[in-house]
């Protein structure tokens, strides 16, 4: 396994360890980071997943090249096919991904960060898509989520000029939501975690649920749906819970149905 996967109470943590390749992208990383996810989303007790790197260096440096240096125009497809198919499963797996970016994340790397809800950097962690270098593209969905996420003029500087950014810059770029000391870092991730955690899975999983779909629809449409997952959350006994504890001034208990 390329992974080490471990569960706290309604908490999973995913540990990409390959820390001897600074936990670079290779098949047997896709594979065993489908299985993960899939597995995760179908667990009801699981309600929050950290991804972090092993070791202080790296994150994910980012795609194996060894592997890419193989490629011709046919498996290159099949290639960056794969790699946007897990890191969908993993934006769309229905349960909030907190990435804890803890060195490096470069390339591949950077796209899997983009690909989780939410991103927590370390202060010496750098993040960029520097993949003109080597006459290729982001493949993995850089393209698509780095621009979403910053604003196309933002998103092409870094992609157009194989910027590598360290964390304060990305954090003003809007492309990681906090930076913390090195030291503080999973215990941030955690706090976070726990914090959503204790709220309405049905309410969470419907605002990922919301934006998530409404991604590239225009307003009216995407109200649309918004609507029709609130109606859908208005008939479900947390939504009731959930009124009264508050009405009541106590903690709610929530069910998940």
């Amino acid at each position: 396994m390329t992974l080490i996967l471990e569960t706290t109470n309604d908490i999973a943590t995913i540990t990409l360890n390959r820390p001897e390749v600074l936990n670079s992208l290779n098949a047997e990383m896709f594979d065993d980071l489908e299985r993960a996810f899939t597995q995760l989303s179908a667990d009801p007790s699981i309600r929050v997943i950290l991804l972090t790197g092993s070791g202080d260096r790296a994150f994910a440096a980012g795609a194996d090249i060894r592997g890419l240096a193989a490629t011709d125009a046919t498996s290159g497809l099949a290639v960056s096919q794969r790699g946007q198919h897990v890191f969908s499963l993993i934006e769309t797996c229905g349960k909030p991904v907190i990435a804890a970016i803890n060195g490096v994340a470069l390339g591949g790397g950077c796209e899997l960060a983009l690909a989780c809800t939410l991103r927590i950097a370390s202060e010496t962690a750098r993040l960029g898509l520097p993949e003109v270098r080597l006459g290729l593209i982001p493949g993995y969905g850089g393209t698509q989520r780095l621009t979403r996420l910053i604003g196309r003029g933002q998103a092409l500087r870094l992609m157009l000029t194989a910027a590598v950014v360290p964390a304060p810059e990305a954090l003003t770029l809007g492309l990681v939501e906090e930076v913390v000391p090195a030291t503080n870092l999973l215990t941030r991730a955690r706090e976070l975690a726990t914090t959503i955690a204790q709220l309405s899975p049905l309410g969470t999983a419907g605002v990922l649920e919301s934006v998530n779909r409404t991604e590239g629809l225009t307003p009216a449409a995407g109200l649309a749906i918004e609507a029709e997952i609130f109606g859908r959350l208005c008939g479900t006994a947390d939504k009731h819970e959930g009124l009264h504890s508050f009405l009541e001034k106590r903690t709610p208990t929530w069910q998940n149905k």
